[in-house]
């Protein structure tokens, strides 16, 4: 299984100079999009616009589903083969980075990797357990009247207890970015919004091309016609006679 652990010991600051495309601009897209629908998400439901948190959710869901299929049919930095955390490469990363060496990769380091697949994790366990959760007095997620109250309950506690975790991943994450920034020279956040590294740290080879309009196009399709079927398969909720 290829490993996009890139160069190990590069000059940390490579700022100037030629650049390489490494983020293909859906992957970008997606980042930032995840970013704006957890926190529209936590808006809403801390404003108790309940109904908007639900489209929100849909939305995620239609997002992570996006990100799964684009690691196996998106560019070689955006698949899951290419950067899956495995012990070696995380060791020798971290040995490498708490060593004081610079450490500069193609894609996604290894422990930014591990990090690629908790955000995913947690996500899920947000968006599936939300599809069940309830409030007991008026919202319910669609697929609550298929589980037993006591699930319901469960899955309304894990819904609730794992944002804690999400936000835990998030400051984590922000924290990873920033200290980069200080300790390694690395700016982590402008390859993410431009797609782009210096020369210096992406071989010609690694470079990547667009991954086409019409391949976007269709997974985004796919993605989003994945959660209109998901939601319109939901069980229609109970019936009441007075």
């Amino acid at each position: 299984m290829a490993q996009d652990t890139g160069s190990f010991g590069a000059p940390a600051n490579q700022e100037g100079g030629e650049k390489r495309l490494v983020w293909d601009l859906p992957l970008r897209l997606f980042h930032w999009l995840l970013v704006l629908t957890v926190l529209g998400l936590w808006i809403a439901a801390e404003n108790d616009y309940m109904q908007y948190h639900f489209y929100l959710g849909y939305f995620i869901i239609g997002l992570l589903i996006f990100r799964v299929i684009w690691g196996f049919v998106g560019p070689r930095h955006a698949r899951f083969s290419r950067f899956f955390p495995t012990p070696a490469a995380i060791f020798a990363y971290t040995k490498k980075l708490f060593g004081g060496g610079t450490v500069q990769t193609v894609g996604h380091n290894p422990l930014g990797s591990v990090m690629v697949f908790v955000m995913l994790i947690v996500l899920a366990v947000q968006a599936g357990s939300g599809l069940f959760a309830t409030d007991d007095i008026i919202w319910a997620g669609p697929y609550n009247p298929a589980v037993s109250g006591d699930t319901a309950d469960f899955l309304t506690t894990v819904h609730h207890f794992n944002f804690n975790i999400i936000l835990a991943a998030i400051a984590l994450h922000i924290l990873a970015v920033a200290l980069y920034a200080v300790a390694k020279k690395q700016n982590l956040v402008r390859p993410m919004v431009t797609g782009k590294k210096s020369a210096a740290v992406v071989p010609e080879g690694e470079a990547i091309q667009g991954p086409g309009i019409v391949k976007t196009i269709i997974v985004i399709a796919v993605s989003a016609g994945l959660v209109y079927w998901l939601i319109s398969a939901a069980p229609p909720p109970p019936s009441y006679s007075f």
